[in-house]
């Protein structure tokens, strides 16, 4: 009778061992994560559908729906009651060194997964492609890459962006003057008060800021561009494992489910704040097959 009115006191504290010693098995981002009941999602200002600010100043946006599915996932892995979510901004100089040096857990954004990239830092599933054009007025007459010969343009600091026009620029000895830009906000008033001819970055991103200003026919984007479609994704810290297991199977979870469709139209194809302008920019075959097959591949091939 004694050893079968302990037997439950043994099983309680097996349990509890078996408790500690899970979450003391913990490594790297799920640990820390566990220890402090908080995850860091990075965010930027201005990189509409994506990941902006609305009236409030919330952050708000496509990658931002897509990380709160993700926090959703590591909250139920971890068998946490409350997760806290803390919002940090990122701009594209700072994304990368932020995810490496552990101030953010997950980049919330529009950055393009290539190998350079992968050696600094990891990305989950592809969420986005796109490809490297310019904006320029329809006034300029400008529609191609080589009619930028002796103009002054812009991009980004710290995009591929940036460094693939500088490249193109050196190749084809165009003698274009070529300005970095904090931030895609304002590169694009650069274009708009005349001080850039044109502006280089994603399509999607030059096409929600002239569809965000206050002359939206005055824009248009060049018909040739620099790159094959290139894949965004979600960044994470490298070499970790066990988060990017959880991360991944989230991931490729929402993009396979109809909820996947449902977001992307509500981004891409309705009006969105905080001026309600409307990007209709219809899924792509090939977005579509990337949805269908999760891949986290760096390679424009791949899709």
């Amino acid at each position: 009778m004694r050893l079968r009115s302990l037997l439950p006191v043994l099983l309680a504290g097996l349990a509890a061992s078996a408790g500690a010693a899970s979450a003391q098995d913990l490594t790297g981002t799920l640990k820390k994560i566990k220890e402090t009941g908080q995850i860091t999602l990075g965010y930027r200002d201005s990189s509409v559908p994506f990941s902006y600010l609305d009236n409030n100043q919330k952050p708000v946006g496509f990658a931002m729906d897509i990380c709160y599915k993700i926090v959703d996932a590591v909250k139920a892995d971890l068998k946490l009651d409350k997760l806290e979510v803390k919002l940090n901004p990122v701009t594209s100089a700072t994304r990368i060194p932020l995810i490496a040096n552990g101030t953010v857990d997950l980049e919330c954004g529009s950055t393009t997964n290539n190998a350079d990239r992968q050696k600094q830092v990891a990305f989950t599933n592809t969420h986005f492609l796109t490809a490297n054009r310019f904006v320029a007025k329809k006034s300029s007459g400008l529609t191609k890459f080589e009619d930028l010969k002796g103009k002054t343009v812009v991009s980004t600091s710290g995009t591929t962006n940036i460094k693939m026009i500088n490249e193109y620029n050196a190749d084809k000895k165009l003698g274009i003057t070529i300005l970095p830009a904090k931030d895609h906000a304002e590169a694009f008033l650069m274009v708009e008060t005349g001080r850039a001819a044109a502006f280089v970055m994603d399509d999607v991103l030059l096409a929600s800021l002239a569809a965000s200003s206050k002359e939206p026919g005055a824009y248009m984007i060049s018909t040739d561009a620099l790159s094959k479609p290139e894949p965004y994704g979600i960044m994470l810290r490298k070499d970790d494992a066990p988060f990017k297991k959880v991360v991944d199977a989230a991931t490729a979870a929402f993009y396979k489910s109809p909820e996947s469709k449902v977001a992307y139209d509500k981004w891409f194809m309705k009006p969105i704040p905080p001026r309600d302008i409307n990007l209709n920019l219809p899924m792509s075959d090939a977005l579509k097959n990337a949805f269908a097959k999760p891949s986290d591949s760096p390679d424009p091939a791949a899709y």
